[in-house]
């Protein structure tokens, strides 16, 4: 037991055992993806919806400071008032919320497809063991994460540096302007430096998606005794069905020996083929072959055949082309019908003389 517990794991994983660690909710996931998505398409629906967004705001705002003051209104009207104004600002954000949404969901499903796995947030009292708790700490799991922290703070740091040193040299006309204007530069400038950051972050949750996978393949990888142990399980164990098939070729060739003492002729190849036929005018439409074997078999057959006095007639050709074209219990084909007719003549003649 201690050389197969210490065995590498080198086979790759089999269909079974990627279905078994599916159900359990491990999958090879990229945290970063699903970040990154949503960030994207946020931008992308405020790049597409920002002007409309920013016009209804202006016009709620407007419809609030031109409504009466809340002292003036009913509880009535003051509830319904909020009512309508929420649900104004809600319509405002709907497309926003759609695409992050979206994009969760694509995301998700795009790595690991459909699944829904309970398994994952059963409550597992192992998991509080300091020991496992500390080799996670120190796990290669734990250096990726450390990396990728850092990596996100390096590049959201230098994307930043960079925008804004590029932006400096407007930063003094700014004075000039109207607060307005300086609250959208303000806001482009910031856009511009979320969206490069999150182009740049694209590339990391790529990176991170295929070491995710590569760490996945390798920890789902099997020892060559944990295959052999599921084919055994899925499939029996070869020893066993080995034995069965001889158990049952066994029983029937019992039951065709048993047959061959009722046969009417047996034909034979001298060194070779014994072909038991069996021939009822009045039960069957044509000569059924009732037993058949090569070697030993055929020995045993002709030697049963003697015992019983059943008549044998050696005819190689036609001993060989009974033994290939015809199973036990079937009848003979047409094209030998010529042959065996003449050879159960033969037998009829004698048994009359």
């Amino acid at each position: 037991m201690a050389e197969e517990t210490s065995e590498e794991k080198t086979e790759k994983p089999t269909p079974k055992k990627r279905e078994e660690v599916r159900k359990k909710g491990e999958v090879a996931k990229s945290r970063e993806l699903p970040s990154v998505a949503v960030l994207l398409f946020g931008l992308f629906s405020i790049g597409i919806f920002g002007s409309y967004a920013s016009s209804r705001i202006q016009d709620i705002m407007k419809n609030m400071f031109s409504n009466p003051v809340p002292g003036d209104l009913t509880i009535h009207g003051f509830m319904s008032f909020v009512q309508n104004t929420t649900l104004s600002f809600i319509m405002v954000i709907v497309p926003l919320l759609a695409a992050v949404f979206i994009a969760a969901v694509l995301s998700n499903v795009m790595q690991v497809g459909f699944m829904l796995s309970g398994e994952l947030v059963q409550p597992k009292f192992s998991k509080l063991n300091p020991i496992k708790g500390l080799s996670r700490l120190f796990s290669m799991q734990s250096l990726a994460e450390l990396v990728k922290s850092l990596l996100k703070l390096i590049i959201v740091g230098v994307t930043a540096y960079l925008t804004i040193s590029k932006e400096m040299e407007n930063v003094s006309l700014l004075g000039g302007l109207e607060l307005g204007s300086i609250f959208y530069y303000i806001l482009v400038t910031f856009f511009k430096i979320i969206l490069k950051c999150s182009l740049a972050m694209a590339v990391l949750a790529a990176m991170d998606y295929g070491f995710q996978r590569w760490e996945f393949e390798k920890k789902i990888r099997m020892t060559k005794q944990e295959i052999k142990d599921e084919y055994k399980k899925s499939e029996g164990d070869p020893l066993i069905k080995s034995r069965i098939k001889r158990i049952q070729m066994e029983m029937a060739r019992k039951r065709m020996m048993q047959a061959v003492p009722q046969a009417d002729v047996v034909i034979t190849n001298p060194t070779h083929f014994a072909v038991a036929l069996k021939y009822d005018s009045i039960k069957m439409n044509a000569p059924k072959v009732t037993a058949k074997g090569v070697g030993e078999i055929a020995e045993r057959i002709k030697n049963l055949a003697r015992e019983h006095g059943v008549p044998i007639v050696e005819n190689k050709e036609l001993a060989r082309n009974l033994h290939k074209l015809v199973e036990i219990g079937q009848d003979i084909p047409t094209a030998l019908y010529q042959s065996v007719a003449e050879v159960l003549a033969y037998i009829y003649k004698l048994k009359r003389s």
